[in-house]
């Protein structure tokens, strides 16, 4: 069986070596990849075309005979790759362009939960400056939260914590256009209170299995403090997603955007990530995403049990309720080692030197992100580098385990969050 992967970051890594333990996987392509798949070697080769390049992506799948293409990021999505494989009779794990909107577009995700009755928080949107300047001149509290509604690497949201924080923000947005047409339109909504917490669902459209319950931290700082990243880490399971909560999860969110989905004409396959507020035990949506979450995925996919690949031929061919999907007992954490700059700039290429000896304790992967291989040599390409993860009996021993890998890799500006995990312990 040959199977292709599209993208480049830490997610596909982990993707590529979940899909690896399948012994009946003869190839895996990953499109374009990166340095750290790039060292994967024997079934695993990088294949260089753009993840957004469908055309592309379909002539190589086809050329190949790819049996089953995974897609990792959003990007892709909007752009209709499993439309055009599913045109070409290929299977592919994704939903299509239109079903993915429930990520590309902020406002189709808020107005279908308004339809729907998902919790979600009160909002408003916006297409001009003055508009939504007006309203916020007139909002009686904040904060209030500020979303661009396109796709912006996970960084067009703003918390104003103040009227003029979230004025200066649509200022951002609309005239210096700081997201480009992402920022279009504009939705501002209610600040939700509680913790956030990340659950993640594979579904062939009616039925669907729950990866392990994570929670990411979304900022730079330690204490979560400053600027909102793609993510600096995460662990799972997350304490605050008891059963109780994943149960009132599952009857207020996943079945009905699955139902409503379909009803619509949208019917969803493939991964969905739902991010949520817990207050009191009740969880409220603050987004969905339309594939699996980065740095989520190099946590829940090391704590998965069951193989990947027959749960992800099932979620296309279905059926996906007749396959195992249990989990590792235990805990899994990742953390993130960041460019210096990052995340408003990134220092690039820089030499990367990893020791034997993290390769040999036990339960810890190196999963790479920005990264690239230039002959013998292992460079800086991007913001986030490396997610360092491990999995052990608890989540103490699995963060103590990953921050003993991050002692054994060196690159200049190197960054870190030290306290992934605190809020849990």
């Amino acid at each position: 069986m040959n199977i292709l992967i599209i993208g480049s970051g830490a997610r596909e890594h982990a993707m590529a070596w979940a899909v690896l333990r399948n012994p009946k996987v003869s190839r895996i392509f990953v499109a374009p990849g990166n340095g750290g798949t790039a060292l994967m070697g024997g079934k695993v080769s990088n294949v260089p075309v753009k993840a957004t390049d469908v055309e592309a992506l379909l002539d190589f799948a086809s050329r190949e005979s790819v049996d089953l293409t995974v897609v990792g990021p959003e990007q892709p999505l909007e752009l209709g790759v499993v439309n055009r494989f599913r045109e070409a009779g290929m299977r592919v794990v994704g939903p299509t362009s239109d079903a993915a909107r429930l990520e590309t577009s902020k406002v189709f995700a808020k107005d279908f939960m308004r339809r729907q009755d998902i919790p979600t928080a009160e909002y408003r949107v916006f297409r001009d400056h003055a508009e939504a300047k007006a309203y916020l001149e007139s909002c009686p509290s904040f904060p209030q939260v500020i979303k661009a509604s396109g796709l912006c690497a996970g960084k067009g949201v703003v918390v104003a914590m103040s009227r003029e924080e979230a004025l200066d923000a649509i200022h951002e947005f609309f005239e210096n256009r700081v997201f480009g047409d992402a920022a279009d339109e504009v939705v501002i909504e209610g600040f939700l209170q509680g913790q956030e917490a990340s659950v993640f669902a594979l579904t062939d459209g009616s039925r669907y299995r729950l990866f392990l319950p994570a929670q990411d931290h979304k900022r730079i700082g330690e204490g979560d403090t400053g600027k909102n990243t793609g993510g600096m880490g995460a662990y799972a399971p997350a304490p605050l997603v008891t059963p109780e909560v994943m149960q009132r999860v599952e009857e207020l969110v996943i079945r009905p955007t699955l139902a409503g989905m379909a009803a619509e004409g949208y019917p969803y396959t493939g991964f969905l990530y739902v991010g949520l507020m817990i207050d009191a035990g009740e969880p409220s949506v603050v987004e969905f995403n339309a594939r699996l979450g980065d740095p989520e995925t190099q946590v829940v996919l090391p704590l998965l049990k069951s193989d990947f690949v027959d749960a992800l031929l099932a979620s296309v061919d279905g059926g996906l309720d007749r396959v195992p999907f249990e989990m590792h007992g235990g805990a899994g954490a990742t953390v993130v080692m960041a460019s210096k700059g990052y995340p408003d700039s990134s220092e690039i290429g820089m030499e990367i030197a990893i020791d034997p000896s993290v390769a040999a304790i036990d339960g810890v992967n190196v999963f790479h992100a920005g990264t690239k291989l230039e002959g013998s040599r292992l460079l800086t390409a991007g913001g986030r580098v490396l997610s360092v993860t491990a999995c052990a009996g608890s989540l103490n021993e699995a963060l103590g385990l990953a921050y003993r890998g991050i002692g054994g890799i060196r690159f200049d500006g190197a960054y870190f969050r030290r306290d992934i995990g605190a809020k849990a312990l």
